[in-house]
């Protein structure tokens, strides 16, 4: 548990210090995100492997000046707990164990899984609640049953209090990893927590099983975080009970395969001041992920998301010549044989000087699972370290993680990889104390600056 010893520092941020175990919550438990991210943590920890791609393991910050030459380990930096100290619950349509799923899901190697057969085979699912309606390529067979989504969510609340009770954790963290849902507008359900509550009870359609998991989690003060594009948690009636509960929340969407690579090259045309006219991208994937989002209400849900990345960073309405009418097309096709080797093409039409066309042609051969399992690990750590610093409500600073970032209602939401990447880093300096870095670098060449 925390220890009642607090680390105060120059701003008066305390934070507790990351004692004892922490839990990990895992809605879609047996997916492929979940047995990667899972299993690739066990390998860690025997040192069967790297957690390259990880920022909190083996990234590095600056801190104060450039001739400081102070580059600590992130790890080092703040006080965040460690792989060692996870215990992973959760839960799955499909009763399988971590071991048989991960074979299942095929992205790890056989030979590695069996060297950690012993601990995956120990790791279970609870039963979850699924309803076809919001996943209709799936057919679930380990379930929860309930006359009504209210009493689902009060047995999702036992479930997690007798995880902490049976791990002896007094702190979790709930990360969803299930399936893209159908799409679904924000209603009036959505407004507030009494309507939500009220809905809940009547079974209103509008309320899908990712937004129960929500509610449940915040309900226990655990902090929650979304991975797939579905509303969940990005409500009004759930953000407010974050903020009532004092819980720190995030999503939605990992940005992972070709969307990452889009905020990785967007930004830079920006810079350059380089037109766009086109960009058409298209994915093939064969893992339970491609056969979700087979279905057209599910894509629709996976579409908005991927959609909105370019509007946002290009602005359009500031840079109309440039911006201002360019085409956005993007396929998802499911693929069997590919499993979750992912593979994206982008082209990309772009105009420079004088309005001469010129094109980029990108092919990546990625896995998803492979690139979101790192995620996982960096949002339980972050969001725990939030909760023991007394952040609450939406953590815009993890942005760096998602295609589709939350943000207070009225601000429009960062997608640029790169002023992401500096927000978490300002607030990781902004919680120790130490000086915010601008990038202005006058200071070394002007005295009096």
């Amino acid at each position: 548990m925390p220890s009642k010893h607090k680390q105060k520092h120059s701003n008066n941020i305390e934070i507790l210090s990351p004692e004892g175990k922490l839990g990990v919550l895992l809605p879609g438990m047996g997916g492929a995100v979940s047995t990667t991210f899972i299993a690739g943590v066990e390998a860690i920890k025997r040192g069967l492997g790297l957690p390259i791609g990880s920022l909190t393991q083996m990234g590095t910050i600056r801190l104060g000046k450039r001739t400081e030459k102070r580059f600590p380990r992130i790890k080092d930096f703040v006080p965040l707990a460690k792989p060692e100290d996870l215990v992973f619950g959760g839960w799955d349509i499909f009763p399988d164990n971590c071991y048989e799923s991960a074979l299942k899901a095929g992205v790890l190697e056989k030979t590695l899984l069996d060297n950690l057969k012993d601990v995956l085979e120990e790791k279970k699912p609870m039963p979850a609640v699924f309803n076809k309606r919001y996943v209709r390529k799936l057919n679930g067979t380990y379930l929860k049953r309930g006359k009504t989504k209210f009493e689902l969510a009060e047995q999702l609340i036992e479930d997690i209090e007798r995880f902490k009770k049976e791990n002896g954790i007094s702190r979790a963290v709930m990360i969803w990893c299930g399936s893209t849902e159908v799409y679904l507008k924000p209603s009036k359900v959505h407004s507030s927590i009494e309507s939500f509550e009220e809905g809940l009870k009547d079974n209103h359609p509008d309320i899908a099983p990712s937004m129960i998991y929500a509610y449940a989690a915040l309900r226990c003060g655990i902090p929650y975080a979304n991975g797939a594009p579905n509303l969940s948690v990005d409500i009004p009636a759930l953000v407010e009970l974050a903020i009532e509960k004092k819980v720190p929340i995030a999503g939605k969407d990992f940005k992972t395969g070709q969307t990452l690579m889009k905020t990785i090259i967007a930004p830079g045309l920006k810079a350059r001041m380089i037109g766009l006219k086109g960009w058409f991208s298209t994915n093939i994937l064969g893992n339970r992920d491609g056969e979700v989002l087979d279905d057209p209400y599910s894509f629709k849900t996976k579409e908005e998301s991927k959609l909105s990345v370019l509007e946002h960073i290009l602005q359009p309405d500031l840079y109309p010549e440039l911006y201002s009418d360019f085409y956005h097309k993007v396929r998802i096709n499911y693929y069997p044989p590919r499993g979750d080797a992912k593979e994206a093409w982008d082209n990309i039409d772009i105009f420079g000087w004088l309005g001469y066309p010129m094109q980029i042609k990108i092919n990546f051969l990625c896995r998803d699972s492979i690139l979101a399992a790192p995620i996982v690990l960096d949002l339980v750590l972050f969001l725990d370290l939030a909760q023991r610093a007394g952040l609450y409500g939406i953590q815009e600073w993890l942005s760096f993680y998602f295609k589709s970032p939350m943000v207070r209602e009225g601000l429009y939401p960062e997608h640029d990889l790169f002023i992401q990447l500096m927000k978490l880093k300002n607030t990781l300096r902004y919680l120790r104390g130490e000086e915010l870095i601008t990038h202005l670098g006058l200071d070394y060449y002007y005295d009096h600056i």
